[in-house]
């Protein structure tokens, strides 16, 4: 049971960081430009140099929603960690991480949203670059999305033996 415990924690962390640098680094949609490889985040257009990211007006409320879901996901990731741990010495033996799994079943509908939206509304647009394609950052958010799920139901499901 400790193992288990231990892999889950090691796996939140790591959904955490992942978390942290999908929102933080500029690579959700890479590119080829005339100065080199060109790429775009949730708040910077990077070449040579980063500008802030411009987009039509139709489009702003989109991206701004985008980035509102993923601090989101960061926070609700951070508290389901914090809540992890504080049930983890203070619930008695047989009792269920019920809270824990909830709080990351929201982490998971913020991540769902977030992704949703940019998928819907940015995908393979990108000024001033051809042959634009998803980057990491893009990557590592579903894969944030996968992991957020599979830990929520082992919350939800587990037991402290």
């Amino acid at each position: 049971m400790l193992v288990l415990l231990a892999g889950i924690f090691v796996v939140h962390i790591a959904t955490v960081i992942m978390l942290f640098v999908s929102t933080i680094a500029n690579v959700w949609m890479v590119g080829s430009s005339n100065f080199g490889t060109a790429s775009t985040g949730l708040w910077l257009l990077c070449n040579k140099t980063c500008t802030q990211l411009s987009v039509s007006s139709q489009d702003e409320a989109s991206l701004k929603a985008v980035q509102a879901f993923m601090i989101l996901s960061i926070i609700f990731s951070v508290v389901a960690l914090v809540l992890f741990i504080i049930q983890l010495f203070t619930l008695e033996k047989g009792k269920r991480f019920y809270m824990t799994g909830a709080v990351m079943l929201v982490c998971w509908m913020c991540i769902l949203i977030a992704v949703s939206i940019y998928t819907a509304r940015f995908t393979g647009t990108m000024p001033y670059s051809t042959n634009p394609h998803h980057g990491y950052c893009f990557i590592l958010a579903w894969i944030c999305f996968c992991f957020s799920f599979i830990i929520s139901i082992l919350y939800l499901v587990l037991r402290k033996k």
